[in-house]
């Protein structure tokens, strides 16, 4: 067939087809793979391991339409630009496309391009070049390694615990963290202490400071006596300023962002998900319809470990500093910052595309979501090319018979590179951060006690990890990749290895189970450290230093022994995972044991396979009773769970087959409406309340309501939320009044709903 002259570039989301057809005209073709065209087979290992690990690789199921489209274009094209994503996946995509077209290799070029803007899509393709094997390989090796863990290690836990449950080799090192956070916090034994603080007047004013030293020693107050005896010994000293020094300290700006960072400063400022930072992220890549400019990318490659940037860049960045700030703003030369030791430099950082698309200006094109991401994106790299904050910093100690008193306060003297990117403070155990505005105060001059107050504190275990905590610490650790961080998490949550509460992980009952059976019998496998020498193995084969089949058959040898080793154990380890009830079968007079099964633990005979009867757990699987009478039948009703969490239900079912949403007890607070709020699961498994009269009334809340009246307001519910400050508290939706809740009247309301 002839050749009709036109350049063929395959790319892999239709959306970054309209913003690529814009630089380039009508002289090429633009076709999507829409994602992966290959992968191994579902149901099957498919891969070859005594032939060097060879992957068979398949057509992906409903690939067959992109793939002949992707062949009959091919055909008549002249040249053949295979432009997937820029890192390991888009290596690998476009090695499976090339094998699939077959076309002759002198007209299959790989482009790469870091941003979606003119210069970068025409400099992509100028200097198009062949594919990176070693980078396709070391994808390869990520994949076959992970099928191989996930493969051979999942049927342990099928076999022991329950079926549909999934290992994974980075997915259960991210567990591991989970539950030995959690087990570090349920060992923890809070310790008692106490602070002291003074009050104190001055001629300029007044000002607050804390005891520091007592004799020249810091001193651990452990209890209300000791504490109460200093108190009113300092009570009856004279004190003094005996040192006033005050500093000018710079304070640098933060680096643009590389992956993980914008994963945890949009979860911290934002409240975003992982999943959904990276989700908007692609969006903003791709492009955006920016009115008359068509579709514009507006955010450089998302997925990067790298905080370089290009000299054009830092060029166009300085130049609206100067412009927009002025020049005072503005350093003398551009700020450049060190990559970490295991970054891999690919691309730059995640950054503007076009400086003339501020925010604000395209604020009116972007979505709710997209708008905040980008401007968060926006700010930190303006910001990283900034000035440095010049902050005065102040310092006094206060002296009186043996005892030293310190205050400390700062005062921003130039905001810099915070007038565009403030800082994000999370409150401290206590909610407070120390600092104030001191008076002027000369050494030597008298102060005249105010109050002197004691305080009790306790030491506070770990706090549990939130998304952004747990990204850095995984990175921090070199566990997984920037573009694997959101996948791990994801799945951590689709398996219900976890949940997060109050936006922070905690492990179920079953998450912990699955780790423990896997740190009890694969601890080499599941483990911080080999996990992370894995990473840097699959580096090393990027970097053309390693043979991938090497790397495989390395870790296949040991893993193969260990697997055969807990394979004989399979009987013991699924004893461990049963626990006996004293309840006796009413079939055949076994023992009852509590196991697992795809919706929670239930209780089943031991004498399984000979006697298979089974019951649900009160509790768990339904069956725990109320006061509240089927409507129907007038059998009563019991607390089930579901898919989208707890509903009450007649105890007769199947014969009635009557169900209710579970409720809160609180009516909704819309006008003319006589629903009740009641509780509901998202279909991601969070939980939220909403009226019980939906769709017709669409009242919904997050925070959970309770049947409590405020005192200030006197509307007729608060909702439970929490802090790091105050830990669990009530408040109200309406004026905003807020209280520590009684656990008493809390746990009182929890049974009235349930006994209902």
């Amino acid at each position: 067939m002839a050749r009709n002259g036109k350049s063929l570039i395959i790319v892999e989301s239709p959306t970054k087809t309209k913003t690529l057809k814009k630089f380039l005209g009508k002289g090429f073709e633009i076709q999507a793979t829409l994602g992966h065209v290959k992968d191994l087979p579902k149901k099957k290992l498919g891969v070859d391991i005594e032939n060097g690990f060879a992957p068979a690789y398949e057509t992906i199921v409903g690939k067959g339409k992109v793939i002949d489209l992707l062949k009959k274009s091919a055909k008549s094209a002249s040249i053949i630009y295979l432009a997937l994503d820029p890192d390991r996946e888009g290596e690998a995509i476009a090695q499976h496309v090339a094998e699939i077209l077959d076309a002759d290799p002198d007209k299959v070029k790989r482009a790469v391009f870091n941003e979606i803007t003119e210069r970068a899509v025409k400099e992509g393709i100028a200097n198009a070049g062949s594919i990176n094997k070693d980078r396709a390989f070391a994808q390869q090796a990520r994949r076959i390694l992970d099928r191989i863990v996930g493969y051979k290690v999942s049927p342990i836990l099928w076999k022991t615990i329950s079926k549909r449950l999934s290992a994974g080799r980075v997915q259960s090192v991210a567990l591991r963290l989970i539950c030995e956070r959690e087990d570090a916090i349920e060992a923890f034994k809070p310790t008692e202490y106490w602070s002291i603080s003074a009050e104190f007047k001055a001629k300029a004013g007044q000002f607050i400071a804390n005891l520091a030293t007592v004799d020249g020693k810091k001193i651990q107050i452990s209890n209300n006596v000791d504490a109460t005896k200093i108190v009113e010994e300092v009570k009856s000293e004279k004190f003094s300023i005996r040192k006033v020094k005050v500093e000018k300290k710079s304070r640098n700006p933060l680096p643009p962002f590389i992956t993980s960072t914008m994963q945890q400063e949009a979860a911290r400022r934002l409240y975003f998900s992982t999943q959904k930072t990276m989700r908007v992220a692609q969006s903003l890549y791709e492009g955006v319809e920016i009115g008359e400019a068509g579709s514009v990318g507006l955010i450089t490659y998302m997925r990067t470990d790298s905080v370089r940037i290009s000299n054009e860049a830092l060029s166009s960045v300085r130049s609206v500093i100067s412009q927009v700030y002025g020049k005072g703003y503005l350093p003398d030369k551009a700020n450049h910052y060190k990559n970490r030791n295991r970054a891999q430099d690919a691309h730059e950082a995640v950054r503007p595309t076009y400086f003339e698309y501020s925010p604000q200006e395209i604020k009116i094109h972007l979505t709710k979501d997209q708008f905040k991401l980008y401007s968060l994106i926006w700010e930190r790299f303006i910001a990283s090319q900034m000035m440095p904050a010049q902050i005065l910093q102040t310092s006094i100690e206060c002296a009186g018979g043996r005892f030293l008193f310190r205050a400390s306060g700062s005062q921003i003297v130039f905001d810099g590179f915070l007038r565009v990117y403030e800082d994000f403070k999370e409150e401290d155990a206590n909610g407070e951060d120390g600092e104030q505005l001191l008076p002027a105060i000369k050494e030597g001059e008298n102060l005249k006690i105010l109050g002197v107050n004691p305080k009790q504190h306790f030491t506070k275990p770990p706090p549990r990890y939130t998304e952004a905590s747990l990204v850095k610490e995984l990175e921090s650790k070199g566990i997984g990749r920037p573009s694997t961080y959101a996948q791990i998490i994801d799945t951590l949550e689709k398996r219900k290895y976890t949940e997060i509460q109050q936006r922070r992980f905690f492990p179920t009952e079953l998450g912990r189970v699955v780790n423990k059976v896997l740190t009890n019998n694969f601890d080499r496998i599941f483990n911080v450290e080999f996990t992370a020498e894995m990473e840097t193995e699959l580096d090393k084969v990027e970097l053309g230093t390693h043979n991938w089949q090497k790397v495989l058959q390395e870790f296949y040898v040991p893993f193969h022994k260990n697997l055969l080793e807990v394979e004989a154990r399979k009987s013991e380890i699924k004893k461990e995972t049963t626990k006996p009830t004293g309840i006796k079968c009413d079939k055949c007079g076994g023992e009852m044991v509590e196991k697992w099964g795809r919706h929670g633990k239930f209780l089943a005979c031991s004498a399984y396979p000979n006697c298979k009867n089974t019951k649900p757990l009160d509790g768990q699987n339904g069956d725990q009773t109320t006061n509240e009478q089927c409507p129907e039948c007038g059998s009563g009703l019991v607390v089930k769970n579901g898919r989208f969490g707890r509903f009450l239900a007649c105890s007769k079912y199947p014969d009635c087959k009557f169900t209710k949403s579970f409720t809160t007890g609180v009516k909704c607070p819309e006008e003319v409406c006589d629903g009740e709020i009641v509780e509901r699961r998202s279909r991601k498994g969070k939980p939220f309340y909403s009226c019980s009269n939906y769709p017709k009334c669409k009242f919904a809340m997050w925070n959970k309501p309770v049947k409590q009246s405020c005192p200030q307001c006197d509307n007729s519910y608060q909702v439970e939320k929490y802090s790091k400050a105050k830990g669990n508290y009530l408040a109200c939706p309406k004026c905003g009044y807020s209280e520590s809740p009684h656990p008493e009247n809390i746990e009182k309301h929890q049974e009235e709903v349930v006994g209902k």
